[in-house]
């Protein structure tokens, strides 16, 4: 089902979520479900349950080819519970941002260059994955709604955060 997607203003996406207790379960079956149809239905790169006021450590990402991020690389979909970051080396990069929750708006955020996340996947198998680029750019924007983060919120300089059909006009995309 296509849920609503909470936006930049909403206090529940302010508030930190907890863990999942339970996997698996037809629980997390059902909100894995709901987050997929919603992230295709608004062409994301990713989701977190926060995001759909659902205050539970899940997120979702995934990007093969996405209207909104024209030249990204691929990025493997995957559904990850009770997610863990860890930095691999002090190396950071900025990238433009945009959020289903900020939209029509895009910023350059830092992120960490290289992570390892852990988790597990729905099944309660183990999930571990050593990224760079954009696909740790993606891990960290979805992780950050986990623990009540917008992307503004991380924005060094905010003479770059504008409206994407201001700074990016040949684009000319679909809505953030």
């Amino acid at each position: 089902m296509i849920r609503e997607i909470l936006r930049m203003g909403d206090p529940r996406l302010l508030m930190p979520s907890v863990p999942v207790a339970s996997v698996p379960s037809a629980d997390l079956d059902a909100l894995l479900a709901d987050l997929r149809d919603t992230m295709h239905a608004a062409d994301g790169a990713g989701l977190a349950a926060p995001q759909i006021g659902i205050p539970l450590r899940v997120v979702i990402f995934g990007v093969a080819s996405n209207p909104r991020y024209p030249d990204a690389p691929p990025v493997p979909y995957t559904e990850l519970v009770n997610p863990v970051l860890t930095p691999l080396g002090d190396e950071s990069e900025d990238g433009w941002e945009g959020c289903l929750s900020v939209p029509g708006l895009r910023g350059v955020v830092s992120r960490w260059r290289r992570l390892r996340y852990d988790g597990l996947d729905p099944s309660g198998r183990p999930i571990s994955r050593e990224v760079e680029g954009f696909h740790a750019r993606v891990v960290q924007h979805e992780c950050d709604h986990l623990d009540g983060i917008l992307y503004p919120m991380r924005m060094k300089d905010l003479s770059r955060f504008g409206f994407t059909d201001v700074l990016f006009p040949e684009a000319a995309t679909a809505e953030d």
